[in-house]
């Protein structure tokens, strides 16, 4: 399982800033730029997640405060166990959702709440799926190469006068590139959201009155 070391250690040889002799970027610091990289990229395509809540006798409202880490709700599925699934109408304010419904819940009936929410990345490992780990590299990348160069552009003695606006250049490509994957996610899951999760609704009548 990939973890943030390893996240880290790509981010270095994307940098070039491999001898551990005489690091440009420190630990916490690359630590930081994954860390802004990985909140981003959570809001393209944030973890697949689900929370069991609970009704309370005639109110439509129910507490998403124990949901951490939620970034957006998809979907609400009420009364579960049904096939298809029924998915119902809802707001969410704050931390209060409430159920669109005709008839007030009873007490102690089941919601599922289908939810996105932000990845986490540490010593153990990430809820990252393998295929956007490189958008998180370059990104991470991105952001410490536009640190250094605005570090970097009043003190031209650090690596000669062309070295930070190279690395300005670089980091400005490379985020270039991660916000534009970025972009291509979000309308992936805009598109997945729409699909997938529609209100549970009566079907249309299939037989048809004839007249005399």
């Amino acid at each position: 399982m990939t973890t943030l070391a390893d996240v880290r250690g790509r981010v270095r040889q994307d940098l070039h800033d491999e001898d551990a002799g005489s690091y440009r970027w420190t630990d916490d610091v690359l630590d930081r730029h994954i860390a802004r990289a990985l909140a981003e990229l959570s809001l393209s395509a944030p973890r697949e997640m689900t929370a069991a809540l609970t009704t309370t006798a005639g109110s439509r409202d129910l507490s998403v405060a124990s949901v951490t880490g939620r970034v957006v709700v998809e979907a609400v599925e009420y009364p579960i166990g049904q096939y298809p699934p029924s998915f119902v109408l809802f707001s969410l304010w704050a931390d209060t959702l409430t159920l669109l419904v005709d008839g007030a819940p009873g007490g102690g009936e089941d919601v599922t709440v289908y939810y996105g929410a932000l990845h986490t990345l540490d010593a153990q490992g990430s809820t990252l799926p393998l295929a956007l780990e490189e958008a998180l590299v370059t990104g991470a990348a991105g952001y410490a190469a536009l640190e250094w160069a605005n570090y970097a552009v009043n003190r031209i003695n650090i690596g000669g006068q062309e070295v930070w606006h190279q690395y300005l250049a670089w980091g400005e490509e490379r985020l270039a590139s991660f916000q534009a994957q970025m972009a291509r996610l979000g309308r992936r899951a805009g598109l997945r959201a729409r699909q997938l999760y529609r209100p549970a609704q009566t079907p249309a009548s299939q037989t048809a009155d004839w007249g005399p």
